[in-house]
């Protein structure tokens, strides 16, 4: 898989993601000040909830223009076996009945899935739990998945 086209459609789907989370923050933003949004009495309560969106909004665009930047700087390091396993890695674990699934290892943006190759890349963070797993570990180590059963071993097939 290429590193450099899979590091340009993270940043094409956070740019798309900070569009639409920027129209719609503008939009709860003019419904808290719009003059439709004045209380008609003291239990009218939708200036505040509209109030209150417009700024969970604004929260989140913040965050993904701090997430975007992050990406943006990030360098795409070339892996080897024998390289312990940071952020930038794209790792792929191998199931005991031999399914692959393929990890990105990013700085944020934890659940954010990228299509590759016919093949999906699941980005994961350092703070998750398969991300402190992965970080230091190599080409050839196992970590625990949580399964509808218990944990299932996964061998760490490769890393780039």
């Amino acid at each position: 898989m290429d590193k450099s086209a899979l590091h340009s459609a993270l940043i094409r789907q956070l740019e798309a993601d900070l569009d639409l989370q920027t129209r719609a923050a503008l939009t709860s933003r003019d419904e808290a000040i719009d003059e439709e949004s004045k209380p008609e009495n003291k239990y009218d309560m939708h200036a505040q909830e509209a109030a209150y969106l417009a700024q969970g909004q604004a929260k989140l665009v913040a965050e993904l223009h701090e997430t975007l930047s992050h990406y943006r700087t990030l360098e795409m390091a070339t892996f080897t076996p024998a390289t312990p396993i940071a952020v930038g890695a794209l790792v792929t674990l191998r199931a005991p009945e031999g399914t692959e699934r393929h990890y990105f290892v990013g700085p944020k943006a934890g659940g954010l899935e990228i299509t590759q190759a016919g093949s999906a890349i699941l980005v994961v963070t350092p703070a998750s739990p398969l991300g402190r797993q992965l970080i230091g570990r190599r080409q050839g180590d196992s970590v625990l998945i949580p399964g509808k059963t218990g944990a299932i071993p996964q061998q760490i097939a490769a890393v780039a």
